[in-house]
C-alpha cells in the first residue's frame, strides 16, 4: 500500500521526515517534491530499490541516475573534485542543478555509466528534501518522475497516488510542482558542457555556444 504524508513546503514536520527516512531505510520508493520537479528516490546500496526504480521509469543500466546530497562535504566522497570543479559547485549549489563527475570508488559499479565511470550528483534547494536527507543521514539515489513514453514528470500527488499505487511505498505531498528537471552540467572535461537546459538558470554560466546541442560554460 502506499503511503502519502503531507508537509509543509518550507517548515517539515520532523516526525513526518523520520518516518520517511524509515521507508527509505527499509527499502521503499518515495516520491519528493525537490526545487525542480518531483522525483523517484531510494536508498543508494539498496539493489532491489533501484532496479525497481529503473522498471518504474522504463531506464536501462546506461541511463545515469542521480545521486541526491545534502552539500558538497557529502558529494566529494562519491566523485572526484579538483579544486576548479569544487569552486564551480560552490557557485551553483545547492540549487536544481544535476552535475556530471567521475565517480569515485565510494559508488557501486552497477550505478556508473558503463563507458565513462561518471555519475550524476545533485544538492537540492529544497527544505523537504534536506530534511529527509539529514534525517536519513547520507544520500539517496533518484530519477525525475516521467514515466515511460511520456515527456512531462508528474506534478502531483494525486496523480502519483493514482498511477503509482501500490508500486511504490510513499509519496511526499508539499503543493504541486514544476514540469521541468534540473540542467544537467558535464564537468568531467577541460571545461563545463551544459547538456541538458532545465529548471537552473544558466544566466551568468554560458561562455558561449559551440553550434550543438551543448553549451560549453565558464569555469
Amino acid at each position: 500500500m502506499t503511503q502519502r504524508f503531507t508537509l509543509h513546503p518550507t517548515h517539515p514536520q520532523a516526525r513526518l521526515l523520520r518516518q520517511a527516512a524509515e521507508v527509505l531505510g527499509k527499502g521503499g520508493l518515495v516520491a519528493m517534491p525537490t526545487d525542480a520537479c518531483y522525483v523517484l528516490a531510494c536508498r543508494l546500496g539498496d539493489r532491489d530499490a533501484v532496479e525497481r526504480l529503473r522498471a518504474i521509469r522504463g531506464l536501462d543500466e546506461r541511463h545515469l541516475l542521480t545521486l541526491m546530497c545534502r552539500d558538497l562535504s557529502e558529494l566529494s566522497t562519491y566523485a572526484r573534485v579538483d579544486n576548479r570543479q569544487y569552486r564551480f559547485l560552490k557557485e551553483w549549489t545547492p540549487g536544481p542543478y544535476t552535475f556530471v563527475l567521475d565517480a569515485t570508488k565510494e559508488v557501486p559499479r552497477r550505478l556508473w555509466n558503463p563507458s565513462r565511470r561518471t555519475i550524476g550528483l545533485r544538492v537540492p534547494d529544497a527544505p523537504v528534501v534536506q530534511g529527509l536527507l539529514g534525517v536519513h543521514g547520507e544520500p539517496v539515489l533518484c530519477s525525475s518522475l516521467i514515466l515511460p513514453g511520456e515527456d512531462d514528470p508528474l506534478n502531483e500527488a494525486d496523480t502519483i497516488m493514482a498511477r503509482l499505487a501500490r508500486r511504490i511505498e510513499l509519496v511526499l505531498d508539499a503543493g504541486g510542482q514544476g514540469f521541468v528537471p534540473t540542467t544537467v552540467i558535464d564537468l568531467t572535461g577541460d571545461e563545463p558542457v551544459v547538456v541538458r537546459v532545465g529548471c537552473g538558470s544558466i544566466q551568468g554560466m554560458v561562455a558561449r555556444e559551440t553550434g550543438t546541442s551543448a553549451l560549453r560554460v565558464r569555469f
